[in-house]
Formats: structure tokens, sequence, C-alpha cells
């Protein structure tokens, strides 16, 4: 089969890893990818939010199966139009997007079915917001209803905090369009954690649960990211709660999706709160997680490729996939200032050294070819998140120790990453 994978970050160059180790992968395609993802496919620049331009690349390369990664293509009617030009995908319709796109749509939808999850109110008037904090109280969290790359969440610690945030996202000068409306919630007290199912739109395939890390700095200090870190399994992730999440959670959001005319196909991606009551969804987003999916590739030993195809066909229900027992963790390495300014084009190296570590992958995120030098093409960073340095092991303690060498030894001055990643498994300082 000839593949496209829609996408350029650290999520999709792992997918390409994977998907390139399927016997049923003749040619591997990624737009616009990255230049580690060029080491596994041919990447094309086009941008994963050129609509036309992917569903046009698609047909001019005759692809039999488009695989999106990011959400903002999905919320933007990508699966829809390569749909519509006979083209197979893996990724929901725009409508059943709706569960990342809109937070104020998945907490309705939680609330109709009984779904698990935090008290909230929706705001699209300041003055409003900012009276149901001050009767609520703090911490409180503050969503920026629409995508916001990860970042449209403020945890307030005060009312004041919340209601400056409030008012920052509603008036247009932070987010956008993605902050006319804002989602308040409880704050929610437990464990936080990541966990991922396939459904083919009637069926659900459980995937694994992995453990982020959303703030900037260690010990959990800093603004929310998109993600610095993660791996799997986490302990407080045993079988029955990941049987409680998929009874409780996914499995009623499925037959809700059905039942509301927008079947979700693709991969589910729960952000959970583990409460003393059990476990709450605080966040649905309609695709793999970014740095989760690294881990979970790492873990996967079956082909993933039969399965994402499964759930465009809608025949899932015969599926099962293997998953090792060894535990995998990935470090985020960001540059300076992420997630707010940060300079872009600087050089990386050593990245040939690192990846020679035993268990590691590197797998790049934002990261570009520079000018020719002497010794071959030189990498550049691209982005906020550039590079998910990532390793198997035994255990998560092995795992981290192989991870933080491999990080060690890249010469990146004008980049940093958090030092503890799996704390609560591990401890906080390596």
């Amino acid at each position: 089969m000839r593949i496209l994978v829609v996408g350029g970050g650290g999520r999709e160059h792992s997918l390409c890893w994977a998907i390139s180790a399927s016997p049923l992968c003749t040619k591997l395609y990624c737009a616009p990818g990255n230049a580690g993802i060029a080491q596994v496919a041919e990447c094309i620049d086009v941008a994963a939010e050129d609509i036309a331009g992917q569903v046009a690349l698609a047909r001019r390369e005759k692809i039999d199966f488009v695989v999106v990664g990011p959400e903002v293509p999905l919320a933007m009617g990508l699966a829809d139009r390569l749909a519509e030009a006979g083209l197979k995908v893996f990724g929901p319709s725009q409508k059943a997007a709706q569960l990342e796109s809109s937070k104020g749509f998945t907490k309705e939808l939680c609330k109709r079915h009984n779904i698990p999850t935090g008290a909230y109110e929706r705001f699209t008037d300041a003055d409003k917001a900012a009276a149901y904090i001050r009767a609520q109280g703090a911490p409180i969290v503050v969503k920026a209803d629409g995508l916001a790359a990860g970042k449209g969440v403020v945890v307030a610690e005060t009312v004041e905090q919340a209601i400056e945030a409030a008012r920052d996202m509603l008036s247009g000068n932070r987010f956008g369009a993605a902050g006319a409306s804002v989602v308040i919630e409880e704050f929610l007290v437990g464990e936080e954690m990541s966990f991922f199912a396939l459904s083919d739109g009637e069926h659900v395939l459980p995937l694994i649960g992995a453990q982020d890390h959303k703030r900037a700095f260690d010990n959990d200090k800093g603004p929310n990211t998109g993600g610095m870190g993660a791996y799997s399994p986490a302990p407080i992730f045993d079988a029955a709660m990941q049987k409680r999440v998929m009874d409780e959670i996914i499995l009623p959001t499925a037959r809700a999706m059905a039942a509301d005319g927008m079947p979700f196909k693709g991969v589910f991606y729960a952000g959970l709160m583990i409460t003393a009551q059990g476990p709450k969804i605080f966040e649905y987003n309609c695709r793999f997680g970014d740095p989760e999916c690294q881990v979970l590739m790492m873990r996967l030993k079956s082909d993933i490729l039969p399965a994402l195809i499964a759930c465009a066909d809608g025949s899932l229900k015969h599926f099962d996939l293997r998953w090792s027992s060894e535990s995998a963790l990935t470090v985020v390495m960001a540059a300076k200032g992420y997630p707010d300014a940060y300079q872009k084009g600087t050089e990386i190296r050593g990245l040939d050294a690192a990846s020679k570590v035993e268990g590691v992958q590197i797998f790049h995120a934002g990261t570009k070819f520079g000018t020719m030098g002497p010794d071959g093409k030189r990498v550049l960073a691209n982005g906020g998140r550039v590079l998910n340095v990532t390793a198997m092991a035994p255990t998560v303690a092995e795992a981290r120790n192989r991870a933080y060498r491999a990080v060690d030894l890249i010469d990146w001055p004008e980049g940093f990453c958090r030092r503890d990643i799996a704390w609560r498994v591990v401890g906080s300082h390596r």
C-alpha cells in the first residue's frame, strides 16, 4: 500500500517509524514531515492545514490510505474531503472532531450521558465568567473553548488569576477565535493519565495508558505546554482502572457519538484525572497524544497499520494488539523560551551518538535540514518542541536513565528539557 501521513511533529515521526515497518507499506509519504521523518518516509512540503493541497497530493501520488496526525486538519474537515475524493482515511469527521475542537461540546455531551467529568459552565461574556469564578473560588480551571495547540488551559491558583485568564481569552488577545467562548471548570484533584482507544464508529479497541507531564519545568512548575515528556505503563493505571475507564467513559462516548449521527472513527484520546471517586474525563482529543504516541509506538509489538485500516473499514471488532511488558519513556527537548517566544534555526549536534544508546529512538518534532556542511546535512531546530528522546527498558527507572544518557550526548545549547520525567515512579531528579 501507498501510505500518506499528514503532519510534521514527533507524533507523526513515531507513526511513520511504526508504519514503515509494516509489510503492507510499499511506499510511505509524509506531508510536510521533518528532518527525522525524512529517514523513513518521502517528505513533501504541503502544510497539514492545507486541506486542498493534502487531497491533491493524495490523488496525485495514488495514495491507498491516509493517516491524519494533528487535530487542526481534522477540525477543518480533512477526513471528510478525503472521503469525498474516494480516499480511505484514519481520523474522525469534522463533526466527530468537535470532541477536541470544542471543549463545550464535550462537556455538554458528558453531562447529557452521565459521563464522569468536573462541574463546569461555558461563557462568552467576561463579566458573567468573572461572577461565576468569584462564586466558585479557586483553584479553578479556565479553558479556551477552541483549539490552542495544548496551551489554552490555565490552572488558576487565585480568583484574580482566573478572572484575568478568562478576560484575556474572551478579548481575543490570547488565542483569537479559539477563545471566543471559555469553559470554566472544577479543579479536579488526583493523578493525571492519558488513555487511548481505537474506534471504527461502532466497536472500540482499548490501547494502553501513558502519563504525560504538561508543565514546562521540573516539579510541575511553569506554564502549561503541549507536553514535556511521557512514560508508559503508569502504576496507577492497572487493568481494573482501564476497565472502569472503558465502561464509564470511552464506551458511553462512542455510543453517544453514534446515536447523535457522528460516529467516531479514529483514536479516542481521553485526558483523565484519577480522583478519589474514580476516573473523570477533563478533555477529549481526536488524535494520538504528543508525546504519548511516541511511548505507545515503542511498546506496540503488533503491526499498527492493519489496526488503523480497520478503523476506517469498520472491522475493528475482531482485532487485538500485543504490547511489550517493558517500559517506555520520552523526554521532550524544547527551544528555550517555549511555550512562549523562542528562537528557530539553531543547530543541533550529537544526534548520531545519542541514538546509539541502547534502547533509544529519537523522534524529531520541530526540525528541518540546514544547508549542507562538509559532513552532510545539518539539523536545525524549527519549532517549540524539537526532539523526543525515547527509550525502552525493563523498568521505568532504566528507561529514564537511558533517555537522559542520550539527552546528555545531544549538543544543543539553545534547548532545554525537564529532568524529572516519571517523578511519580522514580523520584524527582536525575
